[in-house]
């Protein structure tokens, strides 16, 4: 820990660079879980540093991904729970890069708060270190900045950046979709981390907190705070486990937009995915949404992932083995609609 880096000025101007370093010696313990093959140093440094596992690889491609937990992070900083907020993160960064088939290697974090209390910085970093270990991911570095005027106290904004690998010839094509091919989902933990705007106008969060804490019959007696910061899935360790036994010809990660945005990016053209609405399995929280809130249904798939983080498209004849793979990786896996000749990327009927 840092002994002599101390500014008083810098302090009273809101800024205590000392409680970064705090910070940071709270967050190593966390950051030791998610060590893998590739970590070359120890968190501190100017740059993380990460050896390539290129064995077995003919043409490696590295791919990228970066996002945030939207107004998510809302919800955390009013419940005062900053534990889960991590997995978020990195679910949406891992969760996307899978879909091209490539496996996590590291991820990077980003955290702007308005004022940097160590225990809480290190509480979130525990989450990001949470997701890592699911994705098997290591984390090998990121950044704090207090930004005392830009923000209130109490607030944080958290975002990251994740690096996959995977041999070229093993990205997935969708050039080889077919009519014919079944749509597979995998289904959600709930809300994930989009739509929380709507959420938060629809049970009037933000004029009335105290509804987040009353339980819900509709949501099994769980409150509406517990069930909307249930972390998103981390599908990673189970879409890796099929790709060694399936010829998977496209994925998609439900996420902001809901299936008319997502399902159709991995769907070439020519071709549509037919979702039949009634094999959906549509978690209570989204018929709660959508009653509190008089919202469309056509708004609710458009917004939400209505229960269904990721589809899977293979083919007819290896259904089955799919299914029993990702059942056997702890997945709840279903069919929910096939692939069609069609204009129209997707048809929810």
């Amino acid at each position: 820990m840092h002994t002599q880096s101390k500014s008083d000025s810098y302090a009273a101007a809101g800024v205590d660079i000392t409680a970064g370093y705090k910070a940071v010696e709270l967050m190593k313990k966390h950051i030791a879980r998610t060590k893998n093959e590739g970590c070359l140093d120890d968190v501190g440094g100017f740059g993380g540093c990460f050896g390539l596992p290129l064995s077995g690889m003919e043409e490696p491609v590295l791919v990228s991904g970066t996002d945030g937990c939207g107004t998510k992070v809302k919800m955390a900083i009013l419940m005062d729970k900053h534990d889960t907020i991590g997995i978020d993160a990195v679910a949406m960064c891992v969760n996307d890069i899978i879909c091209c088939g490539a496996r996590p290697l590291f991820f990077l974090d980003y955290i702007a708060c308005g004022k940097n209390i160590p225990e809480k910085i290190a509480e979130i970093v525990g989450g990001v270190a949470e997701g890592c270990v699911q994705s098997g991911a290591a984390l090998i570095g990121g950044e704090t900045a207090e930004h005392p005027g830009m923000m209130p106290t109490e607030d944080y904004d958290l975002a990251g950046f994740a690096v996959g690998i995977v041999d070229k010839k093993k990205i997935l094509d969708n050039t080889r979709m077919a009519e014919g091919d079944v749509v597979i989902a995998l289904a959600s933990s709930g809300v994930h981390s989009n739509g929380f705007s709507l959420c938060r106008k629809v049970f009037d969060i933000d004029s009335n907190p105290d509804t987040l804490y009353m339980p819900n019959e509709t949501l099994g007696g769980k409150s509406i705070a517990e069930t909307l910061l249930t972390p998103t899935k981390i599908y990673v360790k189970s879409v890796l486990a099929l790709l060694e036994k399936v010829d998977v010809k496209g994925i998609s990660h439900i996420t902001g937009g809901g299936f008319y945005e997502n399902i159709p990016r991995s769907i070439p053209d020519g071709l549509g995915a037919k979702i039949n609405k009634s094999a959906v399995r549509v978690l209570p929280i989204f018929d709660l949404i959508a009653k509190t809130g008089n919202v469309p249904e056509r708004d609710m798939y458009n917004t939400y992932n209505m229960g269904v983080g990721m589809s899977i498209v293979v083919p007819a004849d290896q259904v089955e083995t799919a299914l029993d793979v990702l059942t056997s990786c702890g997945e709840n896996a279903y069919v929910i609609g096939e692939i069609i000749r069609s204009e129209d990327k997707i048809i929810i009927c």
